[in-house]
């Protein structure tokens, strides 16, 4: 029997919160209600803060109001802030009436931000220090702000302005002799962040600096609040599931997949596929152009999906490389020129591997004359020309094309594989019939 059965959950024991979490995505809002509500205090706490936003917003929702302000409360303004914007906004009014004034204040500064900006990643509650504070004070002042703050690795020294000056480590207090001042164990080289700095660019921050925690100021140098490296590393990944979804020719879900509806489902990938579709009618344009050639060497056609595919598969492996190299900057738009090149190259070798595997095998099958004919041999040097070329043109297809995207402020992620794919399935009908008129007139055309 299923634990998780909507006709059995009711009259079973709690479930283990391990269980809970591996069956949590193939549950209902009610089954997932009905076990959370069967955790005890300590496990739903614990349960409740290792969620995604999504689905602590959900949670929420499906509470009592009385139960509703327990579980709001248990979340720092940052994260509360990110469950909110998941929240519709007609709902979102009544959970913000719910918290005390001064949270309530914290998570409305922190909603005026973008969602993907660093004030709206950030948490207004850091440690924060005097400059004229001895370690003893310190220590003192940081006993009272510990249950109050983020995180107490990094201690940020402001002035009266509350505008940034330095950073000392717990350790480095800790370990300071009591009468000395924080000022002279600060560190003023700070890497920072501005209130409007993209997520992309904080993650970049975050991958050169390898800190846990980097301060966001205003341009005044006023200190707003602290972006954590778990804040961001959620972003990141947001980020890495959209890229994958426009790599795979569909629009970005937003959702997860199994809680999206069906009609939307269809709706976010039928356009693509439409746009596939029509740009593979040209694949029917194209043979008919050829049709004669055709008529005359029929063993042609017997090549077609080899031929294309292979392109297709080389156009996107390019483009899914390029694209990647793009979002971790470690290619610019500037570098187009040098990965034409490479991929010239790269694109030249593997045609050459493909192309000479193809050769063989037409060349050694063992019932060559019957399937392919007397001219055979002319078969194999048309079929192994048309991989160099068509490999070569895929691979160039599929790494320029992110480039042209980025160039006209793009998503360079929509250079999806599928489109990748179907142009290079039209041009390569094109190269295979042209290489073929060359090398056979005269003998099959």
């Amino acid at each position: 029997m299923n634990p998780f059965d909507p006709h059995s959950i009711s009259s079973l024991q709690v479930p283990h919160i391990i269980r809970l979490s591996n069956n949590w995505a193939s549950l209902s809002l009610a089954e997932r209600t009905e076990a959370f509500i069967r955790l005890t205090r300590a496990e739903a706490n614990d349960f409740f803060l290792s969620l995604k936003h999504h689905d602590q917003a959900e949670i929420i929702l499906s509470l009592p109001e009385g139960e509703q302000r327990l579980w709001i409360r248990l979340l720092p303004p940052d994260d509360l802030t990110d469950v909110l914007q998941e929240i519709p906004s007609e709902q979102r009014q009544l959970i913000l009436e719910q918290l005390d004034t001064p949270i309530r204040k914290e998570v409305l500064g922190l909603l005026a931000y973008q969602e993907d900006e660093a004030g709206g990643l950030m948490n207004p509650r850091f440690a924060r220090l005097r400059p004229e504070m001895t370690v003893d004070e310190a220590i003192r002042y940081l006993r009272k702000q510990a249950t109050h703050v983020e995180t107490t690795r990094y201690l940020y020294v402001l002035n009266h302005e509350q505008k940034l000056l330095g950073v000392v480590s717990l350790r480095k207090l800790f370990t300071a002799q009591s009468e000395s001042q924080v000022q002279d164990l600060m560190r003023t080289s700070v890497i920072k962040a501005t209130e409007t700095m993209s997520q992309h660019a904080i993650s970049e921050l975050f991958s050169k600096s390898s800190l846990m925690a980097i301060p966001v100021v205003h341009k005044s140098g006023e200190m707003k609040g602290i972006v954590t490296v778990d804040d961001i590393l959620e972003v990141v990944q947001e980020a890495a599931t959209e890229d994958i979804q426009k790599l795979g020719g569909t629009e970005v879900l937003n959702e997860p997949y199994l809680k999206i509806n069906i009609l939307p489902l269809i709706k976010k990938r039928a356009g693509w596929l439409t746009v596939l579709f029509f740009g593979e009618m040209f694949t029917a344009t194209a043979m008919a152009y050829f049709e004669h050639e055709i008529e005359k060497a029929v063993v042609l056609a017997l090549f077609i999906p080899l031929i294309i595919s292979s392109g297709g598969n080389a156009g996107s492996q390019a483009s899914t490389l390029v694209v990647r190299a793009l979002a971790l900057r470690e290619a610019r738009l500037g570098d187009w020129w040098r990965i034409f090149v490479r991929e010239l190259a790269i694109g030249t070798a593997l045609g050459c591997i493909l192309g000479f595997i193809g050769l063989m095998r037409i060349l050694l099958w063992p019932s060559r004359l019957s399937i392919y004919g007397e001219h055979y041999v002319l078969v194999a040097i048309t079929v192994a020309c048309s991989l160099v070329g068509i490999v070569l043109w895929g691979s160039l297809c599929g790494s320029m094309l992110p480039f042209v995207l980025k160039k006209f402020n793009l998503d360079p992620a929509t250079a999806s594989a599928p489109f990748v794919a179907t142009l290079v399935d039209v041009s390569g009908l094109i190269i295979y019939f042209s290489v073929a008129s060359v090398i056979l007139k005269g003998s099959m055309l």
